[in-house]
């Protein structure tokens, strides 16, 4: 009897021994990510905050090329040698990858109700049902300008269209170039001057979910209106805009050569180390007698878990740290211009950030309008409003021929525009 309780005795002895072993042992996680410029700012800020809450999970932040990224991470899954993490690009990639069993659902991960559909919105079904990756960030839209100028001319920013109309007549009969932008690129034309001030013309997801429900159209209403005010922008662009370049753009305004540059807040981190003016923001000025200000507050990278790890419980919690005030805090003041999808109230250190960050209590937040659903099929809707919105400034064509060139490639495919059409 004694040797039975004295091997029970060692058993259970040797059972905790191994239980607090188990415990005591170090998980790894590995990230997939094609921000491999972020590399510094994971493993100096953001890893280590998160390993000192949790000693026993250890992360690796293993970037590819921005260029190979999708290639390499689709190679990866099929041959099962994925990391745990997966850096999520917006909309319909990643929502193959999750039609495809390669990401996991986290519709009920804790945390994730500190979201709100606009940041969800690029990373769940089209039904609504499942949302597969945590939000993280989003870059938005306005104008960035050079303060010595505005102050040289007693400029201030405006707040309408008819305001800021006169200011670029102001600042052209001064001698600058008003508005930093060229057409050779098309996609700058489209997404930071059409997608830029059309929010408040379409009133944001009103206008947005009316083009994916077929209610709505671009040659009419707010969406034409938006081409219209875009063709006003034409006489204040530099001389022989049509064949600048967008990085030829960015040396303008930086060098001091033009007053405004229609911008995303991701130029904030490029232009900071280039300029040697102060730099101020203001966001698309209202239409006339609008009273309710719209912003592109546009969904940009969120995480996702490999459905296939082997360690879902340490993935997930990381993750769910991914959705507190602490991580909103740390990523938005680590990367200056991207900002934390989360409805957390943050505030981040660099001014021209935080003016920016500033709109989204002023006003309210959408995301461009050809990304979701609508650029699926052919023509993709999102090549067309680049095409037509550079033609427009090169005054190829005209607003409406420029919406109905739109709108044809949209109705060509897409059956709830067919249905009203």
């Amino acid at each position: 009897m004694k040797k039975f309780f004295s091997l029970v005795f060692i058993l259970t002895v040797a059972l905790s021994a191994g239980l607090v072993a188990a415990q005591d042992e170090t998980v790894t996680l590995t990230i997939e990510s094609w921000r491999n410029d972020d590399l510094a700012i994971w493993n100096e800020v953001i890893i280590p905050a998160f390993e000192a809450q949790h000693p026993n999970i250890n992360v690796e932040f293993q970037p590819a090329a921005p260029t190979e990224y999708n290639a390499a991470l689709n190679a990866k899954l099929e041959g099962g040698t994925a990391g745990d993490l997966i850096t999520c690009r917006p909309f319909d990639l990643s929502l193959q990858l999750f039609q495809q069993g390669y990401l996991a659902d986290l519709t009920d991960l804790p945390g994730m109700e500190n979201f709100s559909d606009v940041a969800k919105s690029a990373w769940i079904t089209d039904d609504g049902s499942s949302v597969f990756c945590v939000p993280m960030a989003s870059v938005i839209h306005g104008f960035i300008y050079n303060q010595d100028i505005f102050n040289e001319l007693g400029l201030e920013e405006p707040e309408t269209e008819a305001e800021f109309l006169s200011i670029l007549q102001t600042i052209q009969d001064a001698g600058y170039v008003p508005l930093a932008m060229g057409t050779v690129d098309q996609w700058e034309a489209a997404t930071m001057g059409y997608q830029n001030i059309g929010p408040n013309y379409w009133k944001g997801e009103e206008g947005r979910l009316g083009l994916i429900e077929g209610t709505a159209k671009y040659n009419e209403g707010g969406f034409l209106e938006a081409f219209e005010a875009l063709a006003r922008w034409r006489p204040y662009l530099p001389p022989g805009y049509q064949a600048i370049s967008y990085p030829d753009s960015q040396n303008m305004f930086t060098l001091g050569q033009a007053a405004i540059f229609p911008a995303g807040s991701w130029e904030i981190s490029v232009f900071r180390p280039l300029v040697d003016f102060e730099m101020g923001a203001f966001k698309p000025p209202l239409p006339e007698g609008a009273d309710t200000c719209y912003i592109s507050d546009h969904t940009d990278i969120a995480m996702g878990m490999n459905a296939a790890t082997e360690h879902p419980e340490e993935a997930r919690a990381f993750l769910e740290w991914m959705t507190t005030a602490e991580f909103a805090q740390l990523y938005s003041n680590a990367l200056p211009g991207f900002f934390s999808l989360s409805n957390h109230e943050i505030t981040v250190d660099d001014p021209l950030a935080q003016e920016f960050l500033s709109w989204r209590s002023e006003c309210e937040s959408t995301i461009r309008s050809s990304y979701q659903i609508l650029s699926r099929g052919e023509p993709n809707n999102e090549n067309d409003l680049w095409a037509m919105s550079a033609q427009l400034l090169n005054g190829e064509v005209t607003p409406q021929e420029a919406a109905d060139t739109v709108q044809a490639g949209l109705e060509a495919w897409y059956e709830p525009q067919q249905r009203n059409s």
